[in-house]
């Protein structure tokens, strides 16, 4: 594993290095493909398994916690009987691996089909807010439409025009042409301790509301701030960022992911999971 001076943790593979330099300042050096999976191409998947895929993956990709029928259920929204028929179809097709009562997880074919999701919704969400003026808190939901209705070949020209970002409006890494992305070191901000200093690197889409209650805060991807004080028995983290003092909820502190220096790192761990 490497560490960047910016705090950017990659695992290394080998199938290459990166030239692609993300916009918060790591170069080519220190940006090995930290993952990287062969696409496939849209279309050869339903609608709907490309949106359990695509979900399984993204509610894992910032937890090690193992993803159950019972929290699946929750992140698509539908009774817990329909996704354990969901995944059972799945697993038959070979694009799951489920254990009777145990976690869910992608196959190598599941993960290329989900990748392949991950990067046009990010691609789409970006275009939406860097030329048609949308908030960071009205793309997700417009991207769930237009992900499927756009072809490959829209979506590498997305990508072009935009100078093949790696990041979307919320932080959130996407995915290369070839599959590869990179993988932050970023730690939640409700797991720091005081005198962690670090820059906001993703804040989670889950909640329009509270990306709004975020951006009003003045916290937007890039930030600089400092964790002040932690009372979690009261739900609140105070923060300063640009010379302001800032009481967080708890809802909002475990919304947002920051970079901090290593040794913050090592502080935040002690004191739980990410």
């Amino acid at each position: 594993m490497v560490i960047s001076p910016s705090g950017l943790s990659l695992k290394i593979y080998p199938q290459g290095v990166s030239t692609q330099v993300p916009p918060w300042g790591i170069g080519p050096a220190c940006l090995p493909a930290s993952r990287k999976v062969v696409v496939v191409a849209h279309g050869e998947l339903s609608t709907a398994t490309q949106d359990y895929l695509k979900v399984i993956w993204t509610a894992q990709e910032w937890t090690d916690e193992p993803l159950t029928v019972s929290a699946l259920s929750l992140h698509m929204g539908f009774s817990p009987s329909s996704v354990s028929e969901a995944v059972k179809k799945l697993t038959k097709k070979g694009l799951l691996t489920h254990a009777r009562y145990g976690s869910i997880a992608l196959t190598d074919a599941g993960e290329k089909a989900a990748v392949a999701m991950v990067r046009r919704h990010r691609l789409i969400e970006t275009f939406l807010v860097d030329y048609l003026g949308y908030r960071w808190d009205e793309v997700h939901d417009e991207a769930e439409h237009l992900e499927h209705a756009v072809s490959d070949k829209m979506v590498d020209a997305l990508a072009d025009r935009l100078g093949n970002p790696v990041r979307d409006p919320h932080g959130d890494p996407i995915p290369a042409r070839d599959g590869s992305f990179p993988v932050l070191d970023a730690l939640r901000l409700s797991r720091c301790e005081p005198g962690t200093r670090g820059t906001v690197a993703r804040v989670s889409d889950n909640e329009p509301e509270l990306l709004r209650y975020i951006a009003e805060l003045g916290l937007h991807l890039d930030t600089e701030l400092s964790v002040l004080r932690r009372q979690p028995y009261a739900g609140t983290l105070t923060v300063e960022s640009g010379g302001r003092t800032l009481d967080l909820g708890l809802p909002a502190a475990e919304a947002i992911w920051i970079l901090a220096p290593a040794a913050a790192r090592g502080s935040a761990a002690a004191a739980g999971p990410r």
